[in-house]
């Protein structure tokens, strides 16, 4: 796993460990409060028109950046806690869109995979 990552989950853990959290850390309720956070992340965006929501000031960048933070942070969490090496996953995901999604098919289109003729 990439050593930067596994630094961020140690710091993370540590964090839970001196606080005596790890007992609430299950996978449940890690995957309930990365839900949670992604909700206050979107909430920055609600009612935001494209252009709006490409185009924030500072002090909203910065509140989305932490909310951002966030749902990173419970994502290592989670990972760490079910074993999963998070890098390599999303490696190999993007293996599979790459063969789910073949830019010579799918280009400018939003379509989920299953609706292409192929």
């Amino acid at each position: 796993m990439d050593n930067t990552i596994d630094k961020l989950q140690d710091k993370l853990i540590a964090f839970a460990q001196l606080r005596d959290w790890e007992k609430f850390q299950s996978p449940k309720n890690l995957s309930m409060a990365l839900a949670v956070e992604a909700s206050e992340l979107m909430e920055h965006f609600q009612w935001l028109s494209e252009e709006e929501s490409s185009n924030l000031n500072t002090t909203k960048k910065q509140d989305v950046a932490f909310e951002l933070a966030d749902v990173f942070m419970y994502t290592l969490l989670l990972a760490r806690r079910m074993e999963i090496d998070i890098v390599q996953t999303a490696e190999k995901k993007i293996e599979i869109n790459n063969q789910r999604y073949p830019a010579d098919i799918v280009k400018g289109s939003a379509k989920k995979y299953n609706e292409y003729d192929r």
